[in-house]
């Protein structure tokens, strides 16, 4: 009888990558939550907000994984600009 090769790991159920994104998701609406005055006027604040709420809630699970990367690169970039002044 031939050997059986070792399945591939098993995939996330999408329970699991849900709560994932979610938890990512928080994790960026926190580190939008530290952001000063100065830095809540800027045009990127309200649109790294909107990602993460409007479009994130919108999109499909495996959109939503670029919704969250777009959004933390507009928390970077936030960052940035405000460690600047």
């Amino acid at each position: 009888m031939p050997t059986r090769q070792p399945s591939a790991p098993t995939r996330k159920n999408f329970r699991q990558r849900y709560d994932e994104l979610e938890a990512r998701r928080a994790e960026l609406m926190a580190r939008l939550g530290t952001f000063g005055a100065e830095a809540r006027r800027h045009p990127a604040y309200n649109r790294a907000l909107k990602l993460l709420n409007d479009v994130f809630r919108r999109g499909r699970l495996a959109q939503r994984v670029a919704v969250l990367e777009a959004a933390a690169w507009l928390i970077d970039l936030l960052e940035k600009l405000s460690s600047m002044t």
